[in-house]
């Protein structure tokens, strides 16, 4: 039977709408102490003794699954907009035309408006490179995603950070 802080900081967190996900790692291994933790907000439960292997396992699938809570949700910088869902990206009235490559990069850009994200987080999140492959692909789909959407309006929203990365943004 789960009780203490652990059971109550999960009723507590699904109260106050918090979808932070919750492991629940535990020495009570029957059936019931499972379902318990689970109905209690936990997202999944693991019980000890665990291979470590396994625990990076679950704590990759927990963050994949938080990551798709709010992949469909509309994106907006300034007047860029992009529906995941639809698949459709606007700037102002008019309508962009994206490759696949380059809807993913605009994409995790948004997600990261406002915020310099680097060649290797572009790379291992756009590319799933996990090594430097030594090539210019990153410099070459910002070049023509910044001619796509920056082409036609005053306002620039795709910036280079000098010797740091590249940013989405609306601000100065």
């Amino acid at each position: 039977m789960l009780t203490g802080p652990v059971d109550v900081t999960h009723k507590v967190l699904r109260k106050a709408g918090k979808h932070t996900p919750i492991l629940v790692l535990s020495a009570l291994s029957e059936v019931d102490d499972r379902i318990r933790g689970l109905r209690s907000g936990g997202d999944d439960y693991l019980t000890k003794p665990f291979a470590f292997g396994e625990l990076l396992a679950r704590l990759d699938a927990l963050h994949r699954r938080a990551q798709g809570v709010n992949r469909e949700s509309p994106l907006t910088v300034g007047d860029l907009h992009m529906d995941p869902m639809t698949r459709k990206v606007t700037r102002g009235d008019r309508q962009i035309a994206l490759q696949p490559r380059e809807f993913k990069l605009l994409e995790y850009l948004m997600r990261h408006a406002d915020q310099v994200v680097t060649r290797t987080m572009l790379l291992e999140n756009v590319w799933d490179y996990h090594f430097d492959p030594q090539t210019n692909v990153v410099d070459v789909h910002i070049s023509k995603l910044r001619q796509k959407i920056d082409a036609e309006s005053e306002r620039p929203l795709l910036r280079t950070v000098r010797n740091a990365g590249y940013m989405v943004t609306a601000g100065e």
